[in-house]
């Protein structure tokens, strides 16, 4: 089943976002790779591509897991919540309907 993971980034997190990346974008190419990542992107915190130094309001991914814990043991791992840069995870099911 699908799941929507969204993570929520701390106050002034920027800079741990920047160096947690690398790792961040390594694990999605893993759920990517194995055909299980539906979609995945950050939520700049302005209107814009680029954020700057604005920075971002979160980051959202939509993945297949077997349960709703693994999906929780698998955001819990992540790099971004490792290195404080989500403040909050929300984690629910997601039933994919269009495109079909």
């Amino acid at each position: 089943m699908f799941y929507v993971l969204m993570g929520e980034d701390a106050p002034g997190s920027l800079p741990k976002r920047l160096a947690a990346r690398p790792d961040h974008l390594h694990r999605l190419q893993l759920l990517q790779d194995e055909g299980r990542l539906l979609l995945a992107g950050p939520m700049p915190a302005i209107d814009a591509v680029d954020p700057g130094e604005a920075g971002f309001s979160g980051s959202l991914i939509v993945a297949e897991f077997d349960s709703l814990d693994d999906a929780r043991e698998w955001a819990d791992e992540d790099p971004y919540t490792v290195q404080g840069v989500f403040e909050r995870i929300t984690i629910k099911p997601f039933r994919k309907v269009f495109p079909p």
